[in-house]
């Protein structure tokens, strides 16, 4: 890639991110969905402003792209402070880590998505700031070191990740609210999607926003990002109007079925029918299979799969159910000695 071509790609991305950061919400009430989060977030925010305190330490789990960036930002918004994103990656030593506290203000936000790959030596470092908002820094080395506190301004952290389940217990137990969250609705993604219509200035009947919310596998990031290339079949051959036929089709043409399932999963599904019998197979077996990394199936594809009753995991593997063989059009019967479930 020349530069011309990479000034080109790095102004479509900040483009992207844009139009992406418009479609947020910037409050509770403007978010869809997650009601019972929203409405003990509500409470614990209102509690924190009346004591004049920080709110307590906030943990979002569940699959990629349901919102916990965007409940981050609320919460910030929502309490009136400044908000301090990174990423559990990008802390690699303690002292960036120390950087980042050391420069938030009283009770600013601090968000750490992907908070499950932080460094075990930088969380160590994380607890007594999320305890005690301090940070125990060592100076000089051998029989002369000695340990030096420094005490932090009061602050939340808002810690996000696909994978609660790969958090030690130690940092777990420091969050004072862990909250999971669910896949959505099909009348809340049309919420969504009419919402973002309205920003993004295209016209989209109620059918039509029904049809891209129910092809959005539960999760607003794909109802948006869905809607977008919705909107270009609409605009370049039908008058940039959605309706229920223009939805279909262009849905038609991206590959993505009526339950949101996308050459990706189809393959996934079909591959353990013809070349494993429908399951059991192991994760490792499977991802060589289909040439996907094993994280990417377990954060991106299983989590819809299991929850729409396609996939199910056992002791010995993953299984195709029924309902996908269905679905796929697929006439397969296993034997009872290699699948008990069917």
């Amino acid at each position: 890639m020349d530069e011309r071509e990479r000034i080109i790609s790095t102004q479509m991305h900040n483009e992207d991110d844009a139009q992406d950061n418009t479609l947020r919400p910037r409050t509770l009430t403007d978010y869809i969905g997650q009601t019972k989060l929203k409405e003990n977030l509500r409470i614990f925010i209102e509690a924190a402003r009346i004591r004049g305190d920080s709110l307590d330490h906030v943990l979002l789990y569940g699959p990629p792209g349901l919102g916990k960036t965007t409940l981050s930002q609320i919460i910030a918004a929502e309490l009136g402070v400044n908000l301090r994103a990174t990423s559990g990656p990008a802390i690699e030593r303690p002292g960036d880590l120390a950087a980042i506290l050391t420069n938030l203000a009283p009770f600013d936000v601090l968000f750490i998505d992907e908070i499950h790959r932080l460094n075990r030596t930088v969380e160590e470092v994380l607890y007594p700031a999320m305890e005690d908002f301090a940070l125990d820094i060592i100076i000089g080395k051998g029989p002369s070191a000695r340990s030096l506190r420094l005490d932090l301004a009061p602050f939340t952290l808002v810690g996000a990740t696909t994978r609660a389940g790969a958090l030690s217990s130690p940092l777990r137990d420091r969050f004072g609210v862990v909250a999971r969250l669910e896949f959505y609705q099909d009348h809340e993604l049309q919420e969504i999607v009419t919402r973002a219509a309205k920003i993004l200035q295209v016209d989209i009947d109620p059918q039509g926003a029904l049809t891209i919310a129910k092809s959005a596998r539960g999760t607003p990031r794909v109802a948006n990002r869905l809607l977008k290339r919705v909107r270009d079949f609409a605009q370049v051959k039908a008058d940039n109007i959605i309706t229920q036929e223009v939805a279909r089709w262009a849905l038609q043409k991206l590959e993505v079925d009526i339950l949101g399932l996308d050459e990706v999963d189809r393959h996934l599904l079909r591959t353990m029918v013809e070349k494993f019998a429908g399951g059991p197979v192991g994760l490792d077996t499977l991802a060589a299979a289909i040439s996907e990394e094993t994280e990417t199936i377990e954060d991106v594809y299983e989590p819809y799969l299991m929850q729409i009753g396609f996939l199910q995991r056992t002791p010995r593997g993953r299984i195709v159910t029924p309902q996908a063989c269905r679905h796929l059009g697929i006439d397969f019967q296993a034997n009872n000695d290699q699948n008990s479930l069917w």
